[in-house]
């Protein structure tokens, strides 16, 4: 892995240095996912899904009342070992087309602004402007 990078790293620096091949363009990746936010929360929501059962069975021995108190401190110290990004609240519903966190439709998992001008081109199904 090291080696595959060295020779990117040195083909970019020939690549600036020599003028006749700089003219090439060099096209951009693409992912199915809008922007890097998207993917983060991907990653986020991942992480959420290894962890479930496991962090469920922790916080059910952590609020069992009748357990003794140095099994509940030994569950605290457990739950807080588990990464940040295991954690439900951490996760936030976007857009699929633009990646918006805010004014979600749910049933089409898309933003408002989208999901407004679809309805208009009736592109969505079972979706009718209203009229009066």
């Amino acid at each position: 892995m090291a080696a595959l990078f060295s020779t990117v790293f040195r083909l970019r620096g020939y690549v600036i240095n020599n003028s006749h091949v700089s003219n090439l363009q060099v096209q951009q990746v693409r992912t199915k996912y809008a922007d890097w936010k998207m993917i983060r929360d991907l990653k986020r929501r991942r992480t959420v899904k290894q962890y479930a059962v496991e962090k469920l069975r922790i916080n059910t021995l952590r609020k069992n009342d009748i357990l003794p108190h140095e099994i509940r401190e030994l569950a605290d110290k457990e739950i807080s070992a588990l990464p940040l990004n295991a954690h439900l609240t951490r996760t936030h519903k976007r857009c699929a087309l633009t990646s918006r966190p805010r004014g979600l439709v749910h049933r089409w998992q898309l933003s408002r602004i989208v999901w407004r001008h679809l309805a208009d081109y009736n592109k969505l199904s079972g979706v009718q402007r209203a009229m009066w």
